[in-house]
């Protein structure tokens, strides 16, 4: 049995809201823009970290991620990408690693939309954390977490915190 967390759109931001929601997974899965590879190492120093890169993250950080990655949990396969699209709506690149590879998880980020939703036609289970990062056009920020036993995928939960505001002159 493993918990997992699940975030994606970090943007350089993993502060105590999103430690303390993932303080008792497994692991952490991102779904990538994760802002730097300074994050996406202080991340897999609190918690083994499997991630891909996203449209925003610069070289190293593409250079230690792909843009794909495929791989399985106790009985469960899973695919991960960042720019994946939804059912019925996949970017064409996913569409040809979902038919290949057949996740039974097929997890992406990018829309800042928390999205959970089982597609019938590839017998999957689609997830989009949303945005768990501090900067962004979302007003809420979000992240998952679940558990993997054998086959099953259960104990779904959902964080969700204010984003904060920043004024225009205020320096990030």
């Amino acid at each position: 049995m493993r918990r997992i967390g699940l975030i994606s759109d970090t943007h350089n931001c993993f502060d105590e809201p999103l430690r303390e929601f993932l303080k008792d997974v497994d692991e952490i899965w991102h779904a990538g823009d994760i802002g730097s590879i300074e994050l996406a190492d202080e991340i897999a120093a609190f918690k083994p970290l499997r991630a891909v890169y996203g449209n925003i993250d610069g070289g190293d950080t593409r250079y230690t991620y792909s843009d794909f990655l495929a791989f399985k949990v106790e009985d469960v396969p899973v695919l991960i990408t960042h720019i994946g699209g939804y059912p019925r709506r996949y970017d064409p690149r996913a569409l040809r690693k979902i038919q290949t590879l057949k996740p039974k998880i097929f997890v992406a980020g990018h829309s800042h939309i928390l999205r959970v939703e089982y597609d019938k036609i590839y017998d999957m289970l689609h997830l989009n954390p949303g945005a768990a990062g501090c900067y962004g056009f979302h007003k809420v920020r979000t992240a998952l977490r679940f558990t993997i036993d054998g086959e099953s995928i259960k104990d779904m939960e959902l964080g969700e915190w204010p984003r904060k505001q920043y004024a225009a002159t205020e320096t990030l």
